[in-house]
């Protein structure tokens, strides 16, 4: 019987390693073709106008996409590209090469569901096959204690419950040899001027430069479990917001499936076996969890993540007010922990987690803006950017999540002088306020005109007065969020 033809459906899963697609076809001995299709769809501008895919995101992509190629070619296949809308290119593909199946892993969220609706009606119109696999979690579906339909609202409930009854499975090998293939012209992978994106020169004061693709995403866990060996103090550094090695910086490749998390988690097992056991190996696995944690939810209540009334569905006014959310966007609020976060994400495209917090509170609690113009800011920018855990961490901020606990602030100046005790992250973003010493960085507001001279900064001029009253404008926000609940 001749070998089946089956068509790998290439989406956030660029790696070879742990690849249950691929490997399933390669253990039917098939005739493999992979296939990435750059969706014109994810190239469009959000519903507030931002650019879907913006230009540190679309890089890390092209990267990825190109380092998946490579990969391919030195186990002697290759990776066939193609831009336009999924569901047509590859029923296409699937029609002139005569294939039996199309494998992929599957999505969780709308858009990404619609397209494979989209395919599966027109594969099955034509007769062929076409095999879903889950590959972005921890946990698969089946080796839950409950089914998704009854995944538990809070993330505590979730965690210990998945920790004492489920386990973890082993990653699938990484094929060392694939067949060649047929003659077929391969498509060449666009440049970013072909999406009509500006190019990205990263900002040299970036936390690290990063670049997409399995490789780069092996040499950074090489580098950050075996070279630095900073695992063994993850959980006291990962609050950081300075240099490269405070925390992991997996997720950029997690989102994109460069590296697989049960890859990241038989690494730690072997880490903890050589090196140490302790609460920061622990924690790094804490955090892969929450991802799993915001991916089921997604699957159990679908678009309600997206709903401005949240999973919770609580009617809130929020405003647009698009003259403070620029001040936002750009990092002039005058609070310069806030302002210095938002301008190493408009500069780079990378934020970290302890950041991602204030800022977000800071828009829902202080501005009173809508979180959705939030979540398309950092859809748009985050070279990190994963639809569910992006959503469900908004969701989560703005008080409308399903692990919401009523009207919680980040407190930004206590946050400022706790997590940048000495205003160095402060002054790497905020240039003009580099000449302040000590924790007068946290509020230059209270700068007499003596000191504003001193230290070469205008206040209004080189560098905003706060955008608003912090404690007034959490007071005002919370009497809404109280109304809104009755």
């Amino acid at each position: 019987m001749p070998a089946k033809t089956i068509i790998i459906w290439y989406r956030n899963d660029l790696r070879l390693h742990d690849h249950e697609p691929l490997y399933q076809a390669c253990q039917e001995k098939a005739h493999i073709i992979p296939i990435y299709c750059f969706d014109s769809r994810q190239f469009v501008t959000t519903s507030f106008g931002f650019p879907k895919t913006g230009k540190y995101r679309a890089q890390f992509l092209l990267e990825s996409v190109q380092n998946l190629r490579q990969s391919l070619q030195n186990v002697g296949s290759n990776l066939i590209v193609r831009q336009g809308l999924p569901e047509v290119e590859i029923s296409n593909l699937a029609k002139q090469l005569k294939v039996d199946a199309v494998y992929y892993h599957q999505e969780v969220t709308a858009e990404e569901l619609a397209v494979e609706k989209s395919l599966k009606q027109t594969l099955s119109n034509i007769g062929i096959k076409i095999k879903e696999f889950w590959g972005s979690t921890l946990y698969l579906p089946e080796d839950l204690p409950f089914e998704i339909t009854h995944i538990p609202e809070l993330f505590t409930n979730f965690r210990k419950q998945v920790e004492k009854k489920s386990s973890i499975e082993e990653p699938l090998p990484t094929p060392t040899k694939l067949p060649s293939l047929p003659k077929i012209k391969l498509g060449n992978i666009p440049t970013s001027a072909e999406l009509n994106l500006e190019t990205s020169i990263y900002d040299s004061r970036a936390v690290l430069k990063f670049k997409g693709g399995e490789t780069p995403a092996i040499a950074r866990l090489n580098h950050y479990f075996w070279e630095a060996n900073c695992l063994k103090d993850y959980k006291e550094t990962r609050n950081g917001m300075l240099g490269a090695d405070y925390s992991s910086k997996f997720s950029p490749w997690l989102a994109l499936g460069c590296i697989s998390p049960r890859y990241i988690y038989d690494k730690v097992q072997q880490y903890e076996t050589k090196v140490i056991k302790n609460n920061s190996t622990y924690w790094l696995i804490f955090e892969l969890i929450w991802r799993d944690f915001f991916r089921f939810i997604c699957a159990k209540h679908g678009n309600k993540i997206f709903y401005l009334s949240g999973l919770q569905g609580i009617d809130i006014p929020w405003k647009e007010d698009w003259q403070r959310f620029k001040l936002w966007q750009e990092g002039n609020t005058g609070y310069p922990l806030v302002d210095a976060n938002m301008r190493e994400l408009l500069l780079t495209g990378f934020m970290s987690n302890r950041g991602r917090q204030n800022v977000a509170s800071f828009l829902t609690k202080n501005l009173g803006i809508n979180w959705q113009m939030g979540a398309e800011w950092f859809e748009s920018l985050l070279i990190d950017y994963d639809v569910c855990s992006n959503w469900g961490n908004w969701n989560y901020t703005a008080g409308v999540g399903n692990d919401a606990r009523g009207f919680r602030y980040f407190n930004i100046l206590k946050q400022s002088q706790n997590y940048d005790p000495r205003g160095d992250y402060v002054r790497h973003w905020l240039p003009e306020l580099a000449n302040i010493p000590g924790k007068k960085i946290h509020e230059p507001e209270k700068l007499t005109q003596e000191e504003q001279k001193r230290y070469g900064v205008r206040l209004g001029v080189d560098y905003p007065r706060p955008v608003v009253d912090f404690f007034k404008s959490v007071k005002n926000n919370e009497n809404i969020y109280n109304r809104s609940l009755q």
